[in-house]
């Protein structure tokens, strides 16, 4: 059964994900695709709709990000959304200008056009949420507004070209209804069947990676998360023994985390796994380093060089080598592929697609148009442990980046501890699974004490907790007091070496969810 698929065009807009989430919601598959997607490769996914997205340039600037004009005229429905509203009127022979009165923020939305297949089911007023500079000053011929704020046009429409657009953001959650509007494009408009699921992703994804892999053997870099975890199940069941895992301690893993997932993916799911223990090597590596950037560049690196031995080995025993599994998801893909160049770097990340060019090995990305919700559905169909599915989120440099200052083996295990009575303790009031992270932070602050009529000199711990769909922007979690003080006590009473603990309350923006 081949799959349905809307193509989202981004031209830059923080959201884009959100549109894809949206689709997704709906079980329906989408794809999100840079603007600049020459035309045959966007054909070449058989779209049967096509949304422009939204995005923080003016058409008429110089620099402006720019797809194929040509889309304009494929024979599909198409959904412009804010930037993707400016780029149809703009290419089609309309008038984008600045506006006189910019819309940032909540905004009322009046519907004039109610036949229109857009609104169907929804209000005659909408309450959206607006980020606009620019407005459309003049329509292209054959296109009628559908809809105005007290400012400007806030949708247009042109039936006979199947061309719809809005000027507000119907994906965030600033638009109560922007859901049943996504909706509304894509079942009634695009004829979209809604039949997408994870039985039928394994089935496709089992058959495929056996095709490509014929008699050939994997390897795969596991770390123990959600996603490698569940790549590596999967391209187990379509090859079974040819697969080899390789799970490296770099010496900054979670307590028991070594064993613990030797134990739930060897034991239980009957992988393959080569386990080696270099954590030696690694704090080597860090000693008296304390910039965050140096850290996981030296992390990486040696994982490389790690992975690389093993990888060799592997290799001459089997007879050769010829294709790497890794976890990458859709969100990686879509923050590869700049609408304008590179972005600025806030952290690099270790992931084992820096490997040496000279492996010479082809990739399997099973999961890269998954988001991690989804991941975790195709886990449970896989009948994966759930302690291994509800695992949250856990840097690649590890502790490493939540050690402010040297890592040393000492003060790995004082966070070790600290860290395993904020998981335990989170779990106990049942809050881990609806929590996207949740753990602990060594600072290097030495501050007074008094335990036992004694004067104590010792680290202090810092707790952090956030929401997040998918990492890009969080809140902080304001966890229950009683559960707080649990943390608190356990961690100066248990943990030798701590004897302070804060609570980190900033959110992303402006602070970032690791510390480092």
């Amino acid at each position: 059964m081949a799959t349905q698929t809307i193509v989202i065009l981004d031209f830059g807009s923080q959201y884009t994900q959100l549109i894809a989430r949206r689709i997704r919601e709906q079980s329906v598959f989408s794809v999100v695709l840079p603007c600049t997607t020459p035309l045959a490769e966007i054909q070449a996914h058989q779209p049967i709709g096509l949304i422009l997205s939204g995005g923080p340039s003016s058409v008429y600037d110089a620099d402006a990000p720019a797809a194929d004009p040509r889309i304009l005229s494929l024979p599909l429905p198409m959904l412009g959304i804010c930037y993707g509203l400016h780029f149809i009127v703009h290419n089609l022979g309309g008038k984008v200008l600045s506006a006189p009165r910019r819309e940032y923020g909540p905004a009322e939305v009046r519907i004039e056009d109610g036949a229109t297949p857009l609104f169907a089911g929804l209000p005659s007023t909408l309450q959206v949420w607006m980020s606009h500079g620019d407005e459309a000053a003049q329509l292209p011929p054959g296109f009628h507004g559908a809809a105005v704020t007290a400012n400007a046009l806030a949708a247009i429409a042109n039936p006979e070209r199947r061309i719809w657009a809005v000027q507000f953001h119907p994906e965030v959650h600033h638009t109560p209804l922007g859901p049943q509007l996504i909706r509304n494009f894509v079942f009634n408009i695009c004829g979209a069947a809604g039949d997408w699921t994870p039985a039928h992703f394994i089935e496709s994804t089992v058959a495929s990676i056996r095709e490509k892999v014929g008699k050939g053997h994997v390897i795969c870099g596991l770390s123990g998360g959600v996603d490698s975890s569940v790549a590596a199940v999967l391209v187990h069941r379509a090859i079974g023994s040819q697969l080899t895992c390789i799970f490296v301690n770099n010496g900054v893993l979670r307590k028991n985390e070594f064993q613990n997932v030797q134990t739930n993916l060897r034991d239980k799911l009957g992988l393959n796994i080569v386990a080696v223990d270099a954590s030696q090597r690694f704090l080597t590596r860090l000693d008296g380093v304390t910039d965050p950037e140096v850290k996981r560049k030296r992390i990486g690196a040696e994982f490389i060089a790690v992975f690389e031995e093993e990888a060799s080995r592997i290799a001459r025993e089997a007879g050769g080598v010829d294709w790497l599994v890794q976890g990458t998801l859709y969100p990686d893909v879509i923050e590869s592929s700049s609408v304008k160049g590179p972005s600025q770097t806030i952290k690099s990340h270790h992931n084992v697609g820096g490997l040496p060019a000279k492996m010479k090995l082809k990739l399997i990305e099973p999961l890269r148009d998954l988001f991690k919700d989804e991941v975790r559905r195709i886990g449970r169909d896989l009948q994966m442990p759930e302690d291994v599915l509800g695992r949250q989120p856990f840097p690649g440099p590890g502790l490493a980046v939540r050690i402010l200052g040297e890592v040393t083996p000492q003060r790995v295990a004082l966070l070790q501890e600290a860290d395993e009575i904020v998981v335990s303790e989170i779990k106990a009031a049942g809050l881990y699974n609806s929590i996207w992270q949740s753990f602990a932070v060594l600072l290097p602050v030495m501050s007074v004490g008094v335990m036992g009529d004694q004067r104590t000199y010792a680290y202090t711990a810092a707790i952090r907790a956030v929401h997040s769909e998918d990492g890009m922007t969080a809140d902080w979690v304001p966890l229950p007091y009683e559960v707080l003080k649990r943390i608190s006590a356990r961690i100066v009473n248990e943990v030798r070496g701590i004897n302070r603990v804060v609570y980190d309350i900033t959110s992303k923006p402006p602070g970032t969810i690791e510390w480092e």
